[in-house]
This record gives structure tokens, sequence and C-alpha cells, in this order.
């Protein structure tokens, strides 16, 4: 085992999926005067750490049912590629779970039974995204489970624990990262499509085929891009986030004329990546007009 193996296991490029909801409910508590950054900063690092444990357990988890072999186009599987054992990887899901785990207890003394619901919740789909008989991956269920755990639930959790309050223009926010979010496992999705049909894994790109992933990255990038327009309207102000849509427009343009137009894994695995990219300035163009 190596530095260069646990990255590949931890698979840091998936990272921003976990903070830039964090970055986004802290500054919209931020703009109310309301910020408490210890709550903050503990739930970016509770945030990462279920980013991983989920990252950790799918790497053991699918290469326990077969789904990752050696036709796998996409990037390293550290357990189906004999880097790290299937014991260690699996205690290691384990210990980082276990650390998240603690982390909401903590802002459990804080913001109370809401917390513990959503930290334990977050803990158990992240687990059951590729474990027990039925895992929500393989039954075309992921999207549901991005949109919802990487949008409002992380955005007006954090925006809870430092405020004790929650508003609807807080979870209407946390659609926009969660769309994003969604638009990453479609890349990864029509990516991985051949390997998953033959291993029985039910994506919604299995499902119905690789254009409807074509389409799903679309309208996914589509529906992220109103939400900040949306809020200026509902709120009468903040009028600067819709300089987050623009950049949404502007630096999706050529990914999605590559997922359009190319299948190639080297092309997907590229454009995944600069989704995450484009998530995190998303995040961080929105907060900065939010706050202006």
């Amino acid at each position: 085992m190596t530095i260069e193996n646990w990255f590949f296991a931890i698979r840091p490029k998936t990272l921003t999926a976990a903070v830039a909801p964090v970055i986004i409910g802290a500054a919209m508590a931020f703009d109310e005067g309301r910020a408490h950054w210890l709550s903050a900063m503990l739930c970016l690092l509770g945030a990462v750490l279920i980013q991983i444990g989920t990252n950790l357990a799918n790497d053991y988890f699918d290469y326990v049912k077969g789904t990752d072999t050696s036709e796998r186009i996409g990037p390293v599987r550290v357990t189906q590629a004999g880097l790290i054992s299937p014991d260690v990887v699996k205690k290691s899901f384990i210990i980082v779970f276990a650390l998240a785990a603690v982390i909401g207890g903590l802002l459990a003394l804080r913001g109370g039974w809401p917390i513990v619901v959503i930290a334990v919740l977050s803990v158990m789909s992240g687990i059951l995204y590729t474990a027990g008989p039925k895992p929500l991956g393989y039954l075309g269920l992921g999207e549901i489970f991005v949109l919802i755990f990487f949008g409002p639930v992380a955005v007006g959790g954090t925006y809870y624990v430092q405020t004790l309050e929650i508003h609807a223009p807080v979870l209407i926010a946390g659609l926009a990262p969660g769309f994003l979010s969604v638009a990453i496992l479609a890349v990864n999705n029509l990516r991985d499509i051949d390997g998953d049909r033959k291993s029985g894994k039910r994506t919604l790109a299995v499902r119905f085929g690789d254009m409807f992933g074509r389409w799903e990255y679309f309208v996914s990038m589509i529906l992220a891009a109103l939400i900040p327009a949306a809020l200026m309207l509902m709120t009468q102000s903040h009028v600067w986030v819709v300089f987050s849509s623009v950049a949404i427009m502007i630096l999706s343009r050529r990914l999605i004329q590559d997922v359009t137009l190319k299948s190639d894994g080297a092309t997907l695995n590229g454009v995944l990546a600069q989704t995450g990219q484009l998530l995190l300035i998303y995040a961080v163009i929105f907060s900065a007009g939010w706050m202006a």
C-alpha cells in the first residue's frame, strides 16, 4: 500500500460534491450574520468523511459483486486492481464512517435531533448505495440519493446547524449543487454503461439507454442554471447570484457537447472531472453573489 494507492481509493476529484453544498450553506448563514464557524467546519469535515467512506464502500462492494472487472474503463478501483486488499478497504470505510458519526454527534450537541437524523441517513445511504441485497445504485435510485443528499440535505443541514432555523430559499438553493452532482453521476454511469449492463447494475443509463444518459446530463445542467434566477425572483434580492447561472452556461457548453457526441472513456473521464470542478466554481460564485 502506498500513498498513491490511497489517493486512488478516496477519489479526491469526487470530493467537490461534498464540499460545494457546505460552502453554500455556510455562505447563506453568514449573509444573515449568524455564522457559527466551528459548526461550519465540522459540517465540512463530516461531509468529506461521508464522501470518502462512500467511495471506499463503493470500491469494496462493486468488487465483491463483480461489477468492477479488468474491463473497467473508469479511474482505478483499488480493490479490483489488487492495490489494496478487500479486507483493508472494508475496515477503512468502517473507520471513516465511524469518524463521520462522531462528527455528527458533535454537531447534534448544537442542532439536536434533526442533525442526528441527517447524520444517520447520510451514513446509511453512503453504505447502502452499493451494499446489501438491493443497493440504491443498482436499482437506478442513485440520482435520487445524490440529488437529495448532495443538495437540499447538505445545504440545509449546514445552514440549520448554524442558525437553528430552515427556510425555503435555503432548500431551493440546495437543488443546484444537487443537480450538478446528478450530472456527475450521469456521465459516470454513461461511461460505465456496458460494464454495468453485464454485471446487472441497473442504473438509469442501463435501463433507458445511453441517449437517456446524455439527455440526463444536459437537463441537469439546465435545471442547475435556473435555480439562482429562481431564487433572485423569489427573494427579490441577491441579484448577483445570476452570475453563477452564467458560469454554468459558459463552462458547461463544451462538456455538454462532449457528452452528446462522444462515448470513449478518456473523454468521459475528462468530462466527469471537469464537471466536479464546475460544481466547486459554481458554489464559490453563488456564495459570493449571495453575500454581496
